[in-house]
């Protein structure tokens, strides 16, 4: 049996969420496997219809770890357990066992300057890990200049499900809301400062003297919501933006599958930064190649010049010159047939034989 140990997990939603429900899927149709998981408040539901056996714990944030540790310890010892995978490594930091362990890192949650008490910390538990699995190459770099021993850490990029069949009437949905505006892109991700959505709201300003008809479909909630809101009012771009939050599955991806390119090029602010970006991996499932920044993981899911482009994301200008080099001549239909062809490496059927060989 593997424990599986995660601070994200369903129902709550988010990039981390899919991640770890993606490999708990695939683990237990290869292994036998326990998940100790946060508490939710509408996880009854959703944990009634799983296959395998699931914990949550609950309490105050400050006191959980502790909790969740001394559950995990007392379980071991009842229990023949092969191993233990992780996707935080504070998740690890109170577990007491000469079991393997496995940590799955992101990129923020390591990002902590050398010799300061969290990167210790952080030091000492993965070198005393089976592995280190980092999501992308970057992640990779970053963590061993942090400390990590070399010869602990693999990359192994996020999986994604297949992608899932459109709704007609999401479709029928999206077409009444766009009808003439073309071209259009979309960002789906949290609405914050590394996501840069500032910035490509300046190059939209830019964009629409030769695009009029142009439209930004931005699909998320955040802290710079109504920072987002304001400057869309001061650039007067009121008929070129489209928010949305709270919607559909179906409705998100209906929005994904009828637009033409998806814009996020990331930044690093402060400590946070993009590890990989499996929202690129998302919109290249439906045949939308993405504009990513060259700071973080992206490059692992973006194939410069091939299934998108990567730029600059703290330079205006590179930011409008990418997006007006795929906007002309529609380039991006090539960018994005090849993005739907490279996709499939992604799928979790195929990314789960790399956990495979370490677990083995």
């Amino acid at each position: 049996m593997y424990l599986i140990v995660t601070k994200s997990f369903p129902p709550e939603v988010g990039g981390m969420q899919s991640l770890m429900w993606g490999l708990t899927k695939e683990m237990s149709k290869n292994f036998m496997i326990k998940v100790f998981a946060e508490f939710h408040k509408n996880h009854k539901e959703f944990d009634s219809n799983l296959n395998f056996s699931i914990e949550r714990v609950g309490g105050i944030k400050i006191l959980r770890k502790f909790r969740k540790a001394q559950l995990i310890n007392e379980f071991i010892k009842k229990n023949k357990i092969e191993g233990i995978i992780s996707d935080h490594w504070k998740s690890l930091e109170h577990i007491k066992t000469n079991k393997k362990k496995f940590c799955l890192i992101h990129g923020k949650e390591i990002n902590h300057p050398i010799g300061s008490s969290l990167n210790q910390r952080l030091v000492s538990v993965l070198n005393s890990t089976e592995k280190v699995i980092a999501n992308s190459n970057y992640t990779k770099n970053l963590v061993i200049d942090k400390g990590v021993l070399k010869n602990k850490v693999i990359v192994i990029n996020p999986g994604v499900e297949p992608a899932q069949e459109l709704n007609s009437k999401s479709l029928e949905k999206v077409e009444s809301l766009l009808k003439i505006k073309t071209p259009r892109l979309i960002t789906v991700s949290r609405l914050e400062k590394r996501k840069n959505h500032e910035k490509i709201l300046m190059a939209l300003r830019n964009l629409k003297h030769q695009y009029p008809d142009i439209v930004y479909i931005c699909i998320g909630y955040g802290d710079e919501e109504e920072n987002l809101k304001r400057l869309v009012q001061e650039l007067d771009l009121n008929s070129q933006v489209m928010f949305f939050k709270n919607i559909s599955i179906d409705l998100k991806n209906a929005l994904l599958a009828k637009s033409n390119i998806f814009v996020m090029p990331s930044i690093l602010h402060k400590i946070s930064v993009e590890g990989f970006g499996i929202a690129y991996i998302e919109a290249a499932q439906y045949g939308i190649p993405s504009l990513g920044g060259e700071d973080g993981g992206a490059s692992d899911a973006i194939d410069h010049e091939k299934t998108g482009l990567l730029c600059d994301g703290n330079n205006l200008d590179n930011i409008y010159s990418s997006l007006l080099s795929m906007i002309k001549d529609k380039k991006y239909l090539e960018f994005g047939n090849n993005a739907k062809m490279n996709v499939k490496k992604f799928e979790w059927q195929k990314i789960f034989e790399n956990y495979k060989k370490i677990l083995n």
